[in-house]
């Protein structure tokens, strides 16, 4: 094999000698292909001649701060961490017809119509269809500059000429470059691009933003080098079914990471959500089995949401786990937890959760929520309506505290909410003049016969036993 043709993988980019079915970086199956040199560059003799000395400093030295220009989109200047920041290099990944790009066509309109000279190119559709996207929207008006181009060379050549002050690149896989031999969309073609694109950004001083495909499991396609190139990456998640899409910073050199924005897709395009907890919660049906409110964290910012699940029995042998939203293998440990630590066993039972509204919680502090819904749903008994949950739930069955546990109180408590129940050595601050009920435990088995059991402390009986179904001892 030619030493300028490595074996690269498309899924981390890490280069190999030669194929093999799994790569030795990141452990992907079959994603090894074989790619052509990046670039035509000076040998090692070139590189070898000295060059000119590094300007040196501290880390006391003073660093002015980034300037910003605002949106008028406050949703997504929250993610940005403020405003779009020059010079700056933006990747923006989701699932197609997710809403990508029209929530970047509204928001190149706002940055145009704020004095910002805005540059669309399109590699994946046509001026016109573009603009007839802008007058559906009601933005037709706004003084965005369009181009349908796939051509690096002559994208930079514009670009160069009167360089803008946002470029907006849809979508990264269109876009060739000349100088190499492998398709568009390739991992050789993607760095190539990437490089080329976000050293014109910082050398010109125009913000970048880049729209990125998913893979089937929903991250970005393509190596990992194009993550680290850039200074912030944005996934724009949502479900088919539901109105609801987050915006939600993964990396941002910028701006806290993890931090979220919620839209709500309508005719009109996407629009704002103030109050996103109040949202999630609209549609929830009080006083039914197997649901609970979870008051969890996102970003700098609290939302409520409805974990909801549905135990039923099932064929001897053949149970199944079907989580969404959620991680599964979060819900087999809970599933363990329970039956090793409080004696309640869910062996032939159908286990379904679900996270109402679409949303996705990857907190640990959401245990002790989904083990309430688990425990309604098992026991057929509601739990109380204007209750919220949240707390950790280690293996030894102990409730671990969780961070921010007043700004949880604080939004439960603006949503009408009268109760909690969390673990007892959580820090409250301020939050234990709270006027909610505070339910404080130190264990799961505790848990369970304060919220199910009775007075005396006695384990709950359910209205009729299901095949393998085991009382707490």
């Amino acid at each position: 094999m030619a030493k300028d043709a490595p074996f690269v993988c498309s899924a981390c980019g890490a280069a190999h000698a030669k194929w093999s079915g799994q790569c030795d970086a990141c452990g992907a199956w079959n994603t090894l292909v074989e790619q052509g040199a990046l670039s035509q560059g000076p040998g090692a003799k070139k590189l070898a001649a000295r060059g000119s000395r590094l300007e040196l400093t501290d880390l006391g030295g003073e660093a002015e701060e980034a300037p910003r220009t605002a949106a008028g989109v406050a949703e997504l200047d929250r993610v940005l961490g403020g405003g779009l920041v020059a010079a700056s290099a933006i990747l923006l990944g989701g699932d197609p017809g997710i809403g990508k790009s029209t929530l970047l066509l509204q928001a190149a309109a706002r940055f145009a119509r704020g004095g910002m000279e805005v540059l669309y190119v399109s590699g994946e559709e046509s001026a016109a269809q573009i603009q007839l996207r802008a007058r559906r929207l009601g933005l037709a008006e706004s003084p965005v500059k369009l181009a349908a181009a796939t051509n690096l060379r002559d994208i930079l050549t514009t670009l160069d000429a009167a360089p803008p002050g946002l470029v907006i690149i849809d979508s990264i896989q269109t876009i060739w470059h000349d100088g190499l031999d492998a398709a568009p969309g390739s991992v050789s073609q993607l760095r190539a691009v990437a490089q080329e694109l976000v050293s014109f950004a910082k050398r010109r001083g125009s913000a970048l933003i880049l729209v990125g495909h998913v893979t089937k499991e929903g991250a970005l396609a393509g190596p990992r080098v194009i993550e680290h190139l850039v200074d912030t990456v944005l996934y724009f998640e949502g479900e088919r079914g539901h109105a609801f899409r987050l915006l939600r910073a993964v990396k941002n050199r910028f701006g806290p990471a993890d931090e979220i924005g919620v839209f709500e897709m309508t005719g009109k395009g996407l629009a704002e959500v103030k109050n996103p907890s109040a949202l999630f919660l609209s549609d929830r049906e009080a006083e039914v089995p197997g649901t609970a409110v979870f008051a969890g964290i996102e970003g700098t910012r609290t939302l409520l949401c409805e974990i909801q699940a549905l135990v039923a029995p099932a064929p001897p042998g053949q149970s199944r786990r079907s989580v969404l939203g959620l991680d599964a293998g979060r819900l087999n440990m809970l599933l363990a937890v329970l039956d090793a630590r409080a004696g309640i066993s869910f062996a032939g039972h159908d286990v379904y959760l679900n996270v109402a509204g679409g949303l996705r919680i990857t907190e640990p502090a959401a245990d002790l929520a989904i083990a309430a819904a688990l425990l309604s749903a098992r026991e057929g008994r509601p739990l109380p309506s204007l209750c919220v949950f949240f707390g950790e739930i280690s293996l030894s069955g102990a409730l671990r505290p969780v961070p921010q546990t007043e700004n949880r109180l604080k939004e439960a408590q603006k949503l009408g909410f009268t109760s909690a129940a969390l673990p007892r050595l959580s820090r409250r601050g301020g939050a234990g003049r709270t006027q909610m009920r505070l339910r404080d435990m130190d264990e799961i088995a505790s848990f369970v016969a304060e919220m199910f059991g009775e007075a005396s402390g006695e384990a709950p009986a359910a209205p009729e036993a299901a095949p393998g179904h085991r009382q707490e001892s």
